[in-house]
C-alpha cells in the first residue's frame, strides 16, 4: 500500500468609467458579471467579474483565459484606499471556498478584500482538472498494490490527463508562478489600483515573492502565512522537516506533566515501533463499505507515520494520544482511515495546475541524489519518498523548465510579515527565519503549538488579527494580547479529555 479559497457596482463604474476596463500595457480586460459561480451571504456587498488575460505571455498569438474575481466592499464607511488581494496555496487550490464566509474576515473592517481565482484552478476557464490522477490515487491506495504498480498508475494518469488537456487546446507552459504574478499585476492595472496589500498562504507566498521581484511598484505591504521561499528545494528536505515537526511535538509532550506521565518515553517507543513495522509490516483487516468484502492492508513504518501525522492545528493536540493508541494495539483510528480509502475518488481539481507548476519550477532544481538519500536515511520510515511527484511523471508532463531566477532568493525593502506555525512541517519556521536576511523590513511571528496556515485557524483568529494589524501599520511588528496567550497544546491524554 502507498499512502500519499469594494466596491459597489456604481463605485466600480466610477472607478473604471465603463463596464469593461482594458489595460493597454498588458492587453487584459476586466468584465463585470452578474453570474458569480459561488454566492456570498446575503448582505455582503461585492462586485464579481472576470479578468481576461493571455494564457501564455511568451507567445504572441496566445489564447485568452478568464479568471473569476470577487471585490468585497469594506464594512467601514471610510475604508482605506489600499485593498487586500488574497492568494491561497496548492498550487492548484481554489480560493472561492472563502466566498460564503466573508463575515469572518476581519480585513473587511478596514479595507476592501479581493479574491483572485488563480489560473488553472477550479472556477478558472480553463480548469486544469485531472480526474485521471484522482483515480490513480484511489487505485494506488487499495490493498495489494506494489510500489511498481502504483508508479505505473500515476504515469498513465499523467499521460492521460496531459493528452486530454492538450487536445482541448490548453498550453501547459502557461501555468506557472510567474504567469500568476503577471495576472495579479494585470488586475491591479485593470482596476486602476495605485497601491495594494497582499495576503498569501503557503504556495501563494511564492507568488508574493515573484510579485515583489517583478512588479514591486504597486505593493504597499505583504503578509506571508506559512512562507515557501523561492530558493528552497522542497523535495530535498520534506522528510527531514516532517521528522523535525514530530520531534517538537514529542518534546512539548515531555515538558507537559500530564502528557509525560501518561505517555512516558513516547518518542523512543514510537520510533522503535516504526522500525519494527518497517521490517515486519502490520496486518490490518477492514471491511470494504462498498462491497462488504474484507480487505487486507500491510502497513510499514512510513505508512503509519503519514497516517498519524497532523495536517492542521486542529489535530496537533490529539497526536500523542493517537500514537499511544497504536502502541497499545488500538487500531481503531487507523482502521477508520483505511475504510475511508474506499470512498469514491475525487475529481482531480487543479491537479494539472499543480503538475505544471511543480514540474516547471520545483523538480528541475532538485537533486535526485539528495532525494534518494532522504528516502533511505531514516530506518523507522525507510522508503518514504520526499518527492511530491516522481521524475518520470514530470518527464511525461513535458512542461518547459523555468529560468534559474525562479529558484533564487528575493531581496526587497517592501514591508513583510512572516507568520509560522511552530509545528509546521510543510513550511517550517527555519525557512521564514532565513528569508529575513533578504527582507530588511520584515517581521516574523511564530505561533506556539500551531501548524500550517495560521490565519485560517478559525478556533483562534489571532493569526488574522496579526495580519490585519500589520496591514494597518506595516512598519511595526504586531503586538497583540492574543499572541501572549498562546501556549503549548493542551494534549489529549484519554478518550474523554478536552482540548
Amino acid at each position: 500500500m502507498t499512502v500519499t479559497r469594494k466596491i459597489f457596482f456604481f463605485l466600480l463604474l466610477t472607478l473604471l468609467g465603463c463596464k469593461h476596463s482594458v489595460s493597454q500595457k498588458t492587453n487584459t480586460r476586466f468584465e463585470i458579471s452578474k453570474t458569480p459561480p459561488v454566492k456570498a451571504k446575503k448582505g455582503q456587498a461585492y462586485t464579481f467579474g472576470f479578468l481576461h488575460v493571455p494564457e501564455n505571455r511568451n507567445k504572441a498569438n496566445s489564447n485568452s483565459i478568464q479568471l473569476p474575481v470577487y471585490i468585497f466592499k469594506s464594512r467601514s464607511e471610510t475604508p482605506k484606499k489600499d485593498p487586500v488581494i488574497y492568494l491561497v496555496g496548492g498550487p492548484g487550490s481554489s480560493i472561492l471556498g472563502s466566498v460564503p464566509y466573508m463575515q469572518y474576515y476581519q480585513y473587511l473592517d478596514d479595507r476592501d478584500f479581493i479574491l483572485l481565482e488563480q489560473r488553472g484552478t477550479t472556477y478558472a476557464q480553463p480548469h486544469l482538472d485531472c480526474p485521471e490522477w484522482a483515480e490513480a490515487v484511489y487505485q494506488s491506495r487499495l490493498p495489494g498494490r506494489t510500489l511498481e504498480e502504483s508508479d505505473s498508475l500515476f504515469r498513465q494518469a499523467a499521460q492521460g490527463c496531459r493528452d486530454r488537456l492538450l487536445s482541448e487546446g490548453i498550453d501547459l507552459d502557461g501555468y506557472n508562478t510567474r504567469e500568476i504574478a503577471a495576472d495579479v499585476e494585470a488586475l491591479r492595472q485593470a482596476l486602476d489600483i495605485e497601491q495594494y496589500n497582499l495576503l498569501t498562504l503557503s504556495y501563494g507566498t511564492k507568488i508574493a515573492q515573484t510579485l515583489m521581484r517583478d512588479y514591486p511598484e504597486g505593493i504597499r505591504s505583504v503578509v506571508m502565512d506559512s512562507p515557501l521561499p523561492l530558493e528552497v528545494n522542497y523535495d530535498e528536505e520534506s522528510v527531514a522537516n516532517l521528522l523535525e515537526s514530530w520531534d517538537l511535538i514529542f518534546k512539548d509532550c515531555n515538558k507537559d506533566p500530564d502528557c509525560n506521565k501518561v505517555f512516558p518515553n513516547l518518542k523512543e517507543r514510537f520510533f522503535e515501533f516504526l522500525k519494527e513495522k518497517t521490517n515486519r509490516p502490520q496486518r490490518l483487516v477492514v471491511t470494504n463499505p462498498k462491497s462488504g468484502r474484507e480487505e487486507v492492508f500491510y502497513l510499514k513504518g512510513k505508512d503509519l507515520m503519514l497516517l498519524l501525522s497532523p495536517s492542521s492545528t486542529y489535530e496537533v493536540a490529539d497526536t500523542p494520544y493517537e500514537v499511544h493508541k497504536v502502541l497499545s494495539s488500538d487500531w481503531s483510528t487507523i482502521e477508520a482511515i483505511l475504510t475511508s480509502l474506499f470512498n469514491e475518488p475525487g475529481d482531480g481539481a487543479g491537479m494539472g495546475m499543480r503538475l505544471s507548476v511543480w514540474c516547471a519550477e520545483e523538480m528541475p532544481f532538485n537533486s535526485r541524489e539528495r532525494i534518494a538519500v532522504e528516502e533511505s536515511a531514516y530506518p523507522a520510515i525507510q522508503g518514504l519518498s520526499p518527492a511530491v511527484f516522481e521524475p518520470e511523471v514530470c518527464d511525461i508532463w513535458g512542461v518547459k523548465k523555468q529560468a534559474g531566477i525562479e529558484n533564487k532568493a528575493v531581496k526587497s525593502d517592501i514591508p513583510v510579515l512572516l507568520l509560522s506555525g511552530e509545528y509546521d512541517n510543510e513550511t517550517p519556521v527555519k525557512w521564514a527565519q532565513n528569508m529575513q536576511r533578504n527582507l530588511p523590513n520584515s517581521h516574523h511571528l511564530i505561533f506556539t503549538g500551531w501548524h500550517h496556515t495560521t490565519t485560517t485557524y478559525w478556533d483562534n483568529p489571532c493569526g488574522m488579527k496579526a495580519a490585519n494589524a500589520f496591514f494597518n501599520n506595516p512598519m511595526k511588528k504586531p503586538k497583540l494580547d492574543c499572541l501572549e496567550k498562546i501556549k503549548n497544546p493542551n494534549f489529549k491524554i484519554n478518550q474523554s479529555s478536552k482540548n
